[in-house]
């Protein structure tokens, strides 16, 4: 990374890379405590002399609960532990922190926790021109007071860093998808190799719906069927049954457009299959989000509209397990805060684990994963329909939480992405829900080892390596699941490396320089912060275009952003108007199609699936808990096929395209020419104003360009005469809620 030779403090920097960071100990801290309590002092007594108490001759001092939080930009990227009761403390705590910030200076804030909240001991600074350098640096640090000097001679905090910047990282080197990348660093698991992906889009996709996708080898991307497969998974279980959801609702139905012959189990509601699984004597266990707006006697709807409550009720008496779990906050936050957590963030993984077929007579373990919250208003399928179907497909799930009840409107669509994974990273999963539900289940247990019973928890999960014909992982996944695990050569799975069309997968959970790249975001949800995000990223893509002296570019052949929509004819009587009101969406026969997913293709090689967002709340690792799957195939990878790869994450790209676009068209295959770029803008562009003309033109797909003006230096602004979405309201670009906190 160049670096200029100005040496002023203030020179903002991009930094682009990894910061290894250890922070060692700080000395000779003032004592906060002690000065608070001198104050309280004078605020009860008529003396303004005293002494403190002592007892042995050794005074009862309360020292201070330092910690340290970094900052870049005024954004907190590490935060120490708090150390109890000290002026000199040592954390000794390592973090490796990635940036790719605009920075003047890194921060670092020793602070003081106590029951008032923290408060500032003092602050130390290291200049961006000192840290791109990218030399090691160890060394004691003065502790500024607010006024930029130094407390004390002796108050110091002792820093251990160095940058290495991306460009000179040797493993980017070669992409995340070669045989050099391995994998994604420092993730909660390692990369697995030999196992096997299926990827879907949305609940189900109909025989016949979307068009044939052509892949390498003279092969086709097939269009797969999860709730399907889920519901085949789970009828033909003989051991395991694990569900996580957000939501999870017992009437569900899971199969509903199945051609003959009828899918095992496809006649039952979810409740109804996972109680008779039960009774066969498969394990089923449930962790469900316990919203703590809804209660077990009153208002047992709650906020969200999870059914939480409900599902908890339908299993109480039964052999299925089910374990409301709330989101419970750290111990060492303050009471209020951990209210806040509780109320406002949530248990957001969701997954399946079963037990399926293997060769031979022997079992293994097969996940899905995703945007799978197996709950009312999520089944669709590519067509996404608005007034058809009410009767059949969508009887007794007909679902649009945008309007109060009684209003007359079209469902709520919904689109969604999945996959089901098998092989090492599999078992990935396991672990995790074996984790979370130990966690769950803690104090039930500690409450049964009162008792002359067996532990409860324990009996409760199944340990499969007990179980000879359930393949079992090699031993180094099983050793410690709660450490990042080196990984072992697998020697169980059917697919191996060598196989072309294996896959290379790595499972996270959460307790760019070419001038032809181009992105693509699906985005819907519509809050300020969104705004501002947009506003950032043309801001940084226009300045570099600029720097470039691309003077012929624009910011939108480079990044951009869509939502989806859909128009669906049908007659005035099938409308009816018997109805205390009728809707807008009613009316002009549309609305905004809820996008779900959580999801993102890279370079036709990599996909990631899982039920994170896009957003802070999913990403910090402290809010939200989520789970997600990284994979590719290495036969199907540019650094294999030395061109553009057509392998299954290819053939799912193209298929989504062809269900956005409504069709499938030979520049798509080319996502980064400004050819395609054109042609993708040009429907979205089209479709967004059939969308909001009041006469009826149905869209060629669905995808809608999202209503925003971008001019060539960055400047984001609505379209002329559309500050506000049509039918529903609320601001293109956001505005700031009163009531919904920034999180």
């Amino acid at each position: 990374m160049e670096v200029s030779e100005s040496s002023s403090d203030d020179q903002f920097i991009m930094l682009h890379g990894d910061l290894d960071l250890k922070i060692v100990e700080a000395q000779h801290l003032p004592n906060l405590s002690l000065i608070d309590v001198r104050q309280l002092r004078r605020c009860f007594t008529a003396r303004d002399n005293y002494t403190i108490e002592t007892r042995q001759h050794k005074p009862k001092v309360q020292f201070c609960n330092p910690y340290v939080e970094v900052s870049v930009s005024n954004v907190i990227v590490a935060s120490t532990r708090v150390i109890k009761n000290t002026t000199n403390p040592k954390w000794n705590q390592y973090f490796h922190i990635p940036l790719a910030h605009p920075v003047n200076k890194l921060t670092f804030h020793v602070k003081d926790d106590d029951i008032f909240g923290a408060e500032i001991i003092g602050t130390v600074h290291i200049p961006a021109s000192k840290i791109a350098t990218g030399e090691f640096i160890s060394n004691d640090f003065d502790i500024l007071s607010s006024s930029e000097k130094p407390l004390t001679l002796n108050t110091k905090i002792h820093l251990v860093l160095q940058f290495t910047s991306f460009d000179e990282n040797p493993r980017y080197e070669h992409g995340i998808a070669s045989d050099k990348g391995g994998g994604v660093a420092r993730s909660y698991f390692p990369l697995r190799k030999g196992g096997s992906v299926r990827l879907y889009q949305d609940a189900h996709v109909p025989d016949g719906l979307l068009p044939e996708i052509e892949l390498d080898d003279g092969k086709v991307f097939k269009h797969e069927k999860c709730w399907e497969d889920i519901c085949s998974a789970i009828s033909e279980a003989h051991h395991l049954i694990y569900v996580v959801g957000w939501s999870v609702f017992h009437k569900v139905k899971l199969v509903r457009e199945q051609t003959p012959p009828l899918l095992l189990g496809g006649d039952s509601t979810l409740g109804e299959l996972l109680k008779f699984k039960s009774q066969e004597g498969v394990r089923v266990l449930m962790l469900v989000w316990d919203d703590k707006t809804s209660g077990d006697r009153f208002f047992k709807t709650g906020m969200m509209q999870t059914h939480d409550e409900e599902t908890r009720k339908f299993f109480k008496h039964s052999s299925v397990t089910c374990v409301l779990t709330p989101r419970n906050a750290s111990s060492k936050l303050g009471y209020i805060k951990q209210q806040v957590v509780g109320a406002v963030f949530t248990h957001h993984q969701k997954c399946v684990l079963v037990d399926t077929q293997a060769l031979g007579s022997n079992r293994k373990i097969t996940a899905f994963l995703g945007g799978i919250d197996l709950c009312d208003g999520r089944y669709d399928t590519p067509d996404h329909r608005l007034f058809r179907d009410l009767d059949t497909v969508f009887q007794n799930d007909y679902r649009n939480p945008t309007f109060p009840a009684g209003t007359k409107s079209p469902r709520q669509p919904w689109h969604d992405l999945h996959c089901r994974v098998e092989g090492p990273a599999a078992y990935d999963v396991l672990i995790n829900f074996e984790q979370r539900w130990k966690k769950a289940t803690k104090w039930k247990e500690f409450g049964l080892s009162f008792k002359r019973v067996s532990h409860w928890h324990d009996d409760a999960l199944l340990k499969i390596d007990r179980i000879a014909w359930i393949l079992s992982p090699a031993p180094s996944i099983k050793e410690d699941g709660s450490t990042s695990i080196q990984p072992d050569d697998p020697t169980l799975w059917i697919s191996s490396e060598d196989d072309p069309e294996s896959w290379h997968v790595q499972m996270d959970n959460i307790d760019d320089g070419n001038p032809n790249n181009t992105i693509h975001v699906l985005a819907l949800l519509v809050y300020s912060l969104q705004g501002q995000t947009m506003q950032m990223m043309y801001d940084i893509v226009a300045q570099e275009l600029d720097i470039m002296q691309l003077v012929d570019s624009n910011p939108l052949d480079y990044l951009n952003f869509y939502c989806l929509g859909n128009r669906e004819d049908i007659s005035e009587e099938r409308l009816g108007d018997n109805a205390d009101k009728v809707s807008d969406t009613q009316k002009f026969k549309r609305f905004m199609i809820y996008v779900h997913a959580k999801g993102m293709i890279v370079d036709d090689e990599y996909v990631i699936v899982g039920s994170a967002n896009i957003n802070q709340r999913s990403m910090a690792g402290t809010k939200d808990t989520e789970i997600a799957m990284g994979a590719y195939q290495p036969h199907h990878s540019w650094a294999s096929r030395k061109k553009h790869p057509r392998g299954q994450v290819y053939g799912y790209r193209m298929s989504l395209w062809a269900e956005h676009l409504g069709k499938v068209d030979t520049c798509f295959e080319v996502p980064e020419s400004l050819e395609c770029v054109n042609t993708v803008n040009g429907i979205a562009k089209e479709n967004w104003k059939r969308y909001t003309d009041k006469d009826f033109t149905p869209l060629q797909g669905y995808l809608l360009k999202y209503p925003v003006w971008v001019d060539k230096d960055g400047k984001v602004s609505p379209l002329p005469g559309q500050e506000n979405f049509p039918d529903v309201g609320g601001k293109v670009l956001g505005v700031h809620s009163v009531t919904l906190p920034d999180t």
